[in-house]
């Protein structure tokens, strides 16, 4: 992983060098974020959150652009109505795993066609906030959860984009968790990976 990092580094200040332009954006949308990986058989279900920040799109071709980026993204995942035993008696609950990151893409934009591009990059994440909100019998309470969760998360980021103008924007795209984003004891083998699905428009100045 760091050794894609590193080339896309590469890539992107060779690119900056050879840019035919560079432009600056922001751009927001919709996560629909879960887990994967050993989740001891729980169902989870899609969370939905947001993504915000800003970009640079740097044109190296006419058919390749350049665009790193820097996002707050709302990720997790959810627990709908999973029962478990305490003090001798079985509760029903519902539960939350909000975490927050700091994401920083790196993506290499094809124009298959003049306004269609297809999209795929490395992703680094940073944890920077991380609870567990859960509701049992119309009772409700949060804990923080952070030191649970590994405080840099790795990625592949890959998706589609469509330019209605020179300006505004809209992509779809999905990131894999490729690094375990649990904490886990010594002898503890198991893995969570985080799997985010992103509905994004984007303004370019």
């Amino acid at each position: 992983m760091k050794k894609i990092i590193l080339t896309a580094v590469a890539v992107f200040a060779f690119g900056f060098a050879n840019a035919q332009e560079a432009k600056f954006g922001l751009k927001g949308g919709l996560n629909l974020s879960t887990f994967t990986g050993d989740t001891d058989g729980l169902d989870l279900k899609l969370k939905p959150g947001f993504n915000v920040g800003a970009f640079v799109a740097v044109k190296l071709s006419d058919k390749l652009t350049f665009q790193p980026e820097a996002l707050y993204s709302m990720q997790g995942t959810k627990i709908d109505e999973f029962e478990f035993e305490f003090d001798n008696a079985v509760y029903l609950a519902e539960a939350k795993i909000n975490l927050s990151y700091i994401n920083v893409p790196l993506m290499l934009k094809y124009y298959a066609a003049e306004k269609f591009n297809l999209e795929i990059g490395p992703q680094v994440g940073f944890l920077v906030a991380a609870k567990t909100v859960a509701e049992v019998n119309g009772n409700e309470g949060e804990e923080d959860v952070k030191d649970s969760f590994e405080s840099v998360d790795f990625g592949l980021n890959f998706g589609t984009g469509y330019d209605f103008t020179n300006n505004i924007s809209a992509g779809l795209r999905y990131n894999l968790g490729l690094s375990n984003i649990a904490k886990t004891d010594s002898g503890d083998d198991s893995k969570l990976n985080n799997s985010v699905l992103s509905i994004s428009l984007g303004y370019k100045f």
